[in-house]
């Protein structure tokens, strides 16, 4: 009699372990479903281009002066559009450095702004906001 006992147990402990083993894969199997969901939404979110609204700040106009007015002239406009104005008048006379892309070698009217023969790109708007009320 004590080994049908124990053979029950054993047979009880097997079928609670197949058990749980089900529900474990089930489990995995729904959390991979739903990660497969997360991803596709994420995805599709990501397609959908959501317009933001510009900060006002850089949306305000304002009027360049001195070096600055010789470039882009003297009409107020917003430091986007200053910003577009100068790359635009950098690509036209090609002073971009040929080696080094980041610089930018100063004609007449650059090197009045800078200060400088050569400046950096990132140096742009520090020397592009002194110029601008």
């Amino acid at each position: 009699m004590a080994t049908k006992k124990a053979a029950k147990k054993t047979a009880k402990k097997a079928v609670k372990k197949a058990t749980v083993k089900k529900a474990v894969k089930k489990a995995v199997k729904k959390a991979t479903a739903k990660k497969a969901v997360k991803k596709a939404v994420v995805k599709k979110a990501a397609k959908v281009k959501v317009k933001r609204k510009p900060n006002a700040a850089f949306m305000r106009p304002l009027t360049p002066s001195g070096p600055l007015a010789a470039i882009i002239g003297a009409t107020p406009m917003p430091r986007t559009e200053v910003t577009s104005k100068i790359w635009a008048y950098i690509k036209k006379n090609k002073l971009q450095d040929a080696v080094n892309r980041r610089m930018i070698n100063a004609d007449d009217k650059l090197k009045a702004l800078f200060g400088k023969a050569q400046a950096s790109m990132f140096e742009l708007t520090k020397y592009v906001s002194k110029h601008l009320k």
